[in-house]
């Protein structure tokens, strides 16, 4: 990775364009988040709906809480969590300047640190926080991998190429209330492993939040028809699969992880349904995943994703 790019990178994000970016969970499309125009910029160019949120990354805690205001809770998980795939709903403060329409003109908006060499490095030095939903069009499937990234949109945006995302799914997106973590939305980090690091909190999973991203019906979605919980694989379709079993496609046979390893599953989701999109199979079949941990997340993406 060069300086050069990294510079280029920040002196576009000052003047208001947008970059493409890798994070740990997946690629962004990045602008400055208190420039109103910049973040119209994202929801167009993404054909995002406006009720959609966007997260805002940060280089560290203290510009996050110069913007809102952080309980003891939320600060002891921003110690403990960040940097990570964890965002955090916080409450704006009066003086920040972050634009509403990040938010669904909320007061409260989604933060994160991210846990990225290059990410990290763009971040340091701005003088503003950067709106960065997920590299891709609307609905569609988020990438992991800049050789899935849509050609239409590298064509429109400044991009930085990284290594394959470390986690491969988005960041999971808490809300503090009172001493109880509400969970809007499953991420990359699973939820026992949230109450490990929270003091005697409780957990709570909303099915339906308007502050948080992610949380539509259809989502994620490949070009690709897909049929999950299979039992057998129909000709045509191609087989994401996942441990060991008699299942297989004619086709193409993909597996997300041959020792039933959650962690490597996530890493590899999002890829694998890229790669079925340009396979040769005519629909996909996806074999069953464990609905614990990790595997939370997975049957989320895939039945947002199966959606029709």
């Amino acid at each position: 990775m060069t300086k050069n790019k990294i510079e280029n990178a920040k002196k576009l994000l000052r003047s208001g364009e947008l970059v493409i970016f890798p994070t740990e969970t997946v690629y962004g499309l990045g602008g400055n988040a208190c420039d109103q125009n910049a973040i119209k910029k994202i929801y167009n160019i993404k054909k995002r709906p406006a009720n959609n949120p966007i997260i805002c990354h940060f280089a560290n805690i203290k510009d996050i809480m110069e913007n809102f205001h952080l309980n003891e809770l939320e600060k002891s998980l921003a110690n403990k969590l960040w940097p990570g795939p964890i965002t955090l709903i916080l409450k704006k403060k009066n003086i920040s300047k972050i634009s509403s329409l990040v938010s669904n003109q909320s007061t409260y908006v989604g933060c994160r640190i991210p846990k990225n060499e290059i990410a990290l490095k763009i971040l340091k030095g701005l003088n503003f926080p950067v709106a960065a939903p997920s590299a891709n069009f609307s609905e569609r499937t988020s990438v992991t991998k800049f050789e899935d990234l849509d050609e239409k949109l590298i064509k429109k945006v400044f991009t930085i190429k990284g290594k394959q995302s470390k986690f491969g799914l988005e960041s999971t997106v808490i809300k503090v209330k009172k001493n109880n973590i509400e969970v809007l939305r499953f991420g990359s980090i699973a939820p026992d492993l949230i109450l490990k690091v929270a003091n005697k909190s409780k957990i709570k999973f909303i099915t339906k939040s308007k502050i948080a991203p992610g949380n539509l019906k259809k989502h994620y979605a490949t070009k690709k028809k897909i049929r999950i919980n299979i039992k057998r694989v129909k000709d045509g379709e191609g087989l994401i699969n996942f441990g060991k079993n008699n299942l297989k496609s004619k086709i193409i046979n993909l597996n997300l992880s041959k020792n039933g390893n959650l962690k490597e599953a996530s890493r590899n989701l999002f890829h694998f349904l890229h790669r079925l999109d340009q396979s040769k199979c005519k629909k996909i079949a996806i074999a069953p995943i464990p609905n614990i941990d990790l595997g939370l997340t997975i049957n989320d993406r895939i039945k947002r994703a199966s959606k029709k």
